[in-house]
C-alpha cells in the first residue's frame, strides 16, 4: 500500500485535472485509496468497474468506463475477500486498447500461484512477501520504459542507477530483503504445481463439506478463485461465528477486510467470515473447521 501510494503519485505527475482511472469493486482499498486520493489532490475521475453477482469482474462494465482519458486500470489478479480470480492478461490487453497503463496489485494471490508479469501484460505490479510466507515488505515491477520516464520523489544525492533505486528511499532494509530472498526460495523447494495441486483438492473439500446453514459468496468451484473463502453462518454474526471458532484454536478472519467495495457490492454491512487454505494446510483441518461449522 505504502509503495502504491508512492508510485502512483509519480505516475500521476505526468496527467492533467480531468484524467481518469479505472479500479474495481473487487479490490482490496489499497489498490483503490491511493487514487481517490490522488483524484482528490489532482482533480482526477476515479471509476469503478463493477463485478457480477457471482463476484466475477464484469469486463463488459469495464470496457464501458475506458475513455480517450483514462490513464491507469487498477485491477486484482486475486480478490483477497472472495477468492475471485480475474483474467489478468484479458484486463491488461483492454486497458493498452485504451492507451492505459495496466495496474496490477498481485498481494493476495503472491501465495497461490506463479506471477509472470510479460505473460500477465502487467505494466506495473505490486505483491508483498509476508502474503508468501516472507517478512513484511513491499514489492513493485515496473516496466523500464515507464520507470525511466518518471520522475520518483526521492532525496537529490540518491543514486539513480540501477533503475529500481531511484524509487527506494532511505537505507535498504537487508535484514528483510535476506528474508524475501529465502521465502522465494522456500516456495521454489515446493514447486507451484504442487502447491496449486494441493489448495485446489483441499478447496473442493471445504466447498463440497459447507453446511446448508452456510451461505459461500463468490464461485462456487475452484475453477475461477484461489482457496480463499467468504461465507456467513445464518442466524449469526462474522464475529459471533469468528470469535467461536478462534476458541477452538481455528483461525479465520471477519469483517471486510479491506474490501469495502466488495462487501458493499454484495450488501453486506457486517461484512463475513473469511477461511484461507494454502499449502500447509492439511485435509484434517479442513474437516475439523467443516465439522465446529455443523454446530451452529
Amino acid at each position: 500500500t505504502t509503495l502504491n501510494f508512492a508510485l502512483s503519485r509519480t505516475a500521476a505527475r505526468e496527467w492533467s485535472e480531468g484524467d481518469e482511472v479505472v479500479v474495481t469493486r473487487l479490490d482490496h482499498d489499497g489498490n483503490v485509496s491511493p487514487w481517490l486520493e490522488l483524484a482528490h489532490d489532482l482533480g482526477l475521475v476515479v471509476r469503478f468497474a463493477d463485478i457480477r453477482d457471482d463476484t466475477t469482474l464484469d469486463l463488459e462494465d469495464l470496457a464501458a468506463q475506458l475513455t480517450d482519458r483514462t490513464r491507469v486500470v487498477a485491477f486484482p489478479w486475486a480478490s483477497n475477500a472472495v477468492g475471485t480470480l480475474v483474467d489478468v492478461a484479458r484486463v491488461a490487453e483492454l486497458a493498452h486498447e485504451a492507451g492505459a497503463i495496466a495496474w496490477v496489485d498481485a498481494v493476495h494471490y503472491g501465495p497461490h500461484g506463479p506471477i509472470d508479469v510479460a505473460a500477465a501484460g502487467a505494466d506495473v505490479l505490486i505483491c508483498s512477501p509476508y502474503k508468501f510466507y516472507g517478512p513484511h515488505l513491499g514489492l513493485a515491477y515496473g516496466k523500464s520504459e515507464l520507470l525511466e520516464r518518471w520522475r520518483p520523489y526521492k532525496v537529490r544525492p540518491a543514486s539513480d542507477e540501477p533503475l529500481g533505486h531511484r524509487f527506494e528511499t532511505g537505507t535498504l532494509p537487508h535484514e528483510l530483503l535476506a528474508g524475501f530472498v529465502a521465502a522465494v526460495e522456500y516456495v521454489d523447494s515446493i514447486g507451484w504445481e504442487a502447491i496449486q495441486a494441493h489448495e485446489r483438492e483441499l478447496g473442493e473439500r471445504f466447498l463440497d463439506g459447507l453446511p446448508d446453514s452456510c451461505t459461500l459468496y463468490g464461485v462456487n468451484s475452484m475453477d475461477r478463485r484461489v482457496s480463499t473463502f467468504a461465507f456467513n453462518v445464518e442466524g449469526h454474526s462474522p464475529r459471533t461465528v469468528a470469535e467461536r471458532l478462534g476458541e477452538r484454536n481455528i483461525a479465520v478472519w471477519q469483517g471486510n477486510y479491506y474490501a469495502v467495495e466488495v462487501m458493499k457490492r454484495l450488501g453486506l454491512d457486517e461484512g463475513a467470515v473469511r477461511a484461507g487454505i494454502v499449502h500447509y494446510n492439511t485435509a484434517d483441518e479442513v474437516d475439523r473447521l467443516l465439522g465446529e461449522l455443523q454446530t451452529f
